[in-house]
């Protein structure tokens, strides 16, 4: 079977931070993504990504009470899930942090539309 086209897909945005999710949103949409949740927290996040199936997930690295750690521990144990491209958003040092967690790719904050891209290219293992 043929993976559909990631633009095509659902994308999960996790952040507490309303303004975040607005950017982050806005940087998808000039992406060319036209379907974007958000949830404020990893668990609603968690609860959202086992009622739709999502092409990818972007999340903070700092969440409370379920963090992007337990998150993405959670995503890679589920057996639905595990295929997931989860992306996190770190500080400027965060590729350790992303890569030890279990994340497919980071976001180095502050970032713009050609990072996120580029991260999600790394994310997705090919061009969309």
């Amino acid at each position: 079977m043929i993976a559909p086209a990631p633009l095509a897909m659902p994308v999960l945005v996790v952040d507490d931070y309303n303004i975040m999710v607005r950017i982050v949103r806005n940087l998808l949409r000039q992406l060319g993504f036209q379907i974007i949740d958000e949830a404020s927290d990893g668990k609603t996040a968690l609860t959202k990504l086992r009622q739709r199936r999502y092409g990818l997930v972007i999340s903070d690295w700092k969440l409370k009470p379920m963090g992007a750690r337990q998150l993405v521990g959670a995503v890679r144990g589920d057996l639905f899930l595990r295929d997931t491209p989860v992306v996190l958003m770190t500080p400027a040092a965060g590729n350790h942090v992303a890569r030890d967690a279990g994340a497919d790719s980071y976001l180095p904050a502050p970032f713009d539309a050609a990072t996120l891209k580029q991260r999600l290219v790394t994310a997705f293992g090919r061009e969309f």
